[in-house]
């Protein structure tokens, strides 16, 4: 790059956005992009990886797209935006009336320079009919180690991004991530073809974060968190597991006059945004969270980061200190380390592997639907080869939660057993802002016939009308993107209100791949390997926290940082010796050993356990087409909520969750045996 670029560049972020300098990396990447290099950036949380993009957006003819994995991320990211003049906004699912119509709009006229989406909402009809007629200048996509299977935090939607990529022709592509170890980093770059001279990965030490593990019995574990932070200075957050145990612990340090409040995803979304917005005006000093809270959480003085319950994996460990201390002023990370809350990681685990009776189930619905119905309700027509689902419906049916059922779908296309064409909105509702006659005369005599079809095979009832797409559709003349965009239109001159729900997907069914006899084997044992992974994960996590040697570099050895050849820009770390960083409880040689609080959980009696294998059969008699499995009773007795359980209220039987504090294993390896 040459110094007129590099000033060009600098003035641009100091008149855009008030910096004075570029961090680490930024420079490197965005100066790639602008030579049209996509490229893989690897930061520390929050060490300004967004500006990857925003910068490089404002210099770009088109609309950047980003694609984001949650909304609160997405919303933080528009208001730092916002304060910026930066013209951005997203399409989401709490936009209401005409707003979506107007973001679309803005894009068209080139008003605004950056979208931002969650994945999903590339499977919505009419987002996918307007994006692809805009030009689009770059994807990025934020948190991209969810597009690998190696990842932490894998969403099997993030595969479909390479190829939606394509379709839409967008030529150049930013993944921005703070966790990414070497084997992740190699599969995110080979998925959009990035080479390895445009990877820019920055250093995973940070001096100011002191790292320590404290082993504790469950009994002293309230007592002294409140210790601890009475001592501290400044904001903190404390992770836990499950959201009952974000309240009781809230409660407890609020009765020790601590200012606490705990955040889950159980709570309403405008309950969420007060507490948030408490914690980062500094109206609530600690928030107690499942790890529901933080991404996207930018406050800087945040100066502790507590785990309550151990993380789900080193990864997410990593992440979740990763929100102390970004002022750059020194910051506590503090585990409160036992092996009693193993079993409830690994419940998660074993939780979302799909039992092999519902893989079975998914694929003789496809085999039973795509081939026989002709019809999947009163608003769709499908030919034979075709086949619909709507996730939430298919999910009961065959007991398989939704996000692993989203993992078994996207396993299918990869097999070439399905092909997705479309998705569309099995609903949609209209609300007329003008008479009907003043809407028609609007258009020629043309458009006024087919409108007044859609009219007519719209229900009007007081207020809101039900557009019949079968009734419509019958006229082999009238094509369904013809009336979706003449809606689209009416809505955005403001003449209707267009609702749309039951979002259903379509795909092509390859009925020889669906044929193949190892079909359901084989699905079963991609889970079941996945599976593993994860457990060992979790043993990682748990060898790490009993390491001997120092915890920080460890930690970033873990996630392949260059960096750890040399001596550590801004520490004293020199690995011709034995590497220390000094401000870890390794370091101050306090080596962690952890176990549990209790020698021995007690199991209940073989009487007990039978009676309550009994208890589940005849709660789900007639109400199943299979047997139950030892998968079935297993999550019974774990305290599991599957579809099957949820629908028929499984939850208020006495054998529930009876067996929650034990290994998911051992209770397999007892009822196996009581079988």
């Amino acid at each position: 790059m040459t110094q007129q670029q590099s000033d060009f560049l600098k003035n641009s972020l100091l008149n855009t956005f008030d910096f004075d300098g570029f961090r680490p990396g930024q420079e490197q990447t965005i100066t790639q992009l602008l030579k049209g290099q996509s490229s893989l950036s690897i930061f520390p949380t929050g060490s300004g990886k967004s500006l990857c993009y925003q910068l490089t957006a404002l210099h770009l003819p088109h609309v950047t797209l980003v694609v984001s994995p949650l909304l609160a991320l997405i919303k933080d990211q528009l208001t730092f935006l916002a304060s910026k003049g930066i013209q951005a906004a997203s399409i989401d699912s709490t936009l209401k009336g005409n707003e979506a119509q107007s973001v679309m709009t803005g894009v068209r006229d080139g008003d605004i320079k950056i979208l931002m989406v969650s994945v999903e909402r590339f499977k919505n009809e009419r987002f996918r009919q307007f994006i692809e007629s805009v030009p689009v200048s770059m994807l990025v996509v934020d948190e991209a180690h969810c597009i690998s299977e190696w990842g932490h935090n894998f969403r099997p939607d993030y595969l479909k991004l390479p190829s939606y990529c394509q379709a839409l022709n967008i030529p150049l592509v930013l993944l921005l991530t703070a966790t990414a170890t070497r084997k992740v980093k190699q599969d995110m770059a080979a998925k959009f073809a990035i080479s390895n001279e445009h990877i820019v990965q920055t250093g995973f030490y940070r001096a100011n974060l002191d790292l320590s593990v404290l082993p504790v019995v469950e009994s002293d574990k309230n007592k002294q968190l409140a210790q601890i932070i009475i001592t501290q200075q400044g904001a903190g957050i404390v992770y836990v597991t499950l959201q009952q145990t974000a309240e009781k612990v809230a409660q407890y340090l609020t009765q020790q006059g601590i200012n606490a409040c705990a955040y889950h995803a159980g709570f309403d979304s405008d309950n969420r945004s007060q507490i948030q917005q408490d914690f980062m005006s500094g109206n609530t000093q600690v928030i107690v969270a499942t790890i529901a809270f933080g991404m996207g959480i930018d406050k800087s003085d945040i100066r502790f980061v507590i785990h309550y319950d151990l993380p789900k994996s080193i990864e997410n460990y990593s992440q979740e200190i990763g929100r102390a201390g970004r002022d750059g002023l020194a910051s506590q990370c503090i585990t409160l380390a036992n092996l009693d809350g193993i079993n409830t990681v690994e419940n998660f685990v074993y939780g979302d592997t799909p039992e092999f009776t519902g893989i079975e189930m998914l694929l003789d619905t496809i085999k039973a639907e795509a081939v026989t119905t002709n019809y999947t309700g009163s608003n769709n027509y499908r030919a034979e080869g075709k086949w619909e689902l709507q996730i939430l419906a298919l999910s009961n049916a065959v007991n398989i939660k939704q996000l692993p059922l989203k993992t078994l779908l996207v396993q299918l296309e990869l097999a070439g057993v399905i092909e997705p064409l479309y998705a569309y909105f099995a609903d949609f509702k209209i609300k007329l802002l003008q008479p009907k006659a003043d809407i028609l005369n609007r258009f020629n005599e043309q458009r006024q016939d087919f409108l007044q079809r859609v009219f007519n095979a719209t229900d009007f009832k007081k207020v809101w009308g039900s557009l019949n797409f079968e009734t419509l559709l019958q006229d082999k003349s009238i094509e369904r993107n013809r009336v979706v965009t003449a809606l689209e239109y009416l809505q955005e001159q403001q003449l209707i209100v267009l609702e749309t729900k039951g979002m259903t997907e379509v795909f092509n069914v390859n009925t020889d791949a669906l044929a193949d006899a190892n079909l359901c084997a084989d699905l079963s044992k991609y889970f079941k390997d996945n599976e593993e992974k994860e457990i060992r994960r979790i043993a990682n996590l748990v060898r790490f926290f009993q390491l001997d040697s120092c915890l920080t570099v460890s930690l970033a050895r873990y996630f392949d940082d260059p960096y750890f050849e040399y001596t550590t820009t801004g520490g004293s770390i020199d690995l011709t010796t034995k590497p220390q960083c000094g401000h870890c409880s390794v370091c101050r040689g306090q080596i962690a050993v952890l176990e549990h609080s209790q020698a021995q959980i007690p199991w209940p009696s073989d009487e007990v356990l039978k009676q309550g294998m009994e208890e589940l059969t005849q709660r789900l008699a007639g109400k199943i087409n299979q047997p139950l499995s030892i998968e079935s009773y297993c999550r019974f007795f774990s305290g599991m909520t599957v579809p099957l359980f949820g629908r028929h209220k499984v939850r208020q039987l006495s054998g529930f969750g009876l067996c929650e504090q034990q290994r998911y294993q051992a209770i397999r390896d007892k009822l196996t045996n009581l079988s």
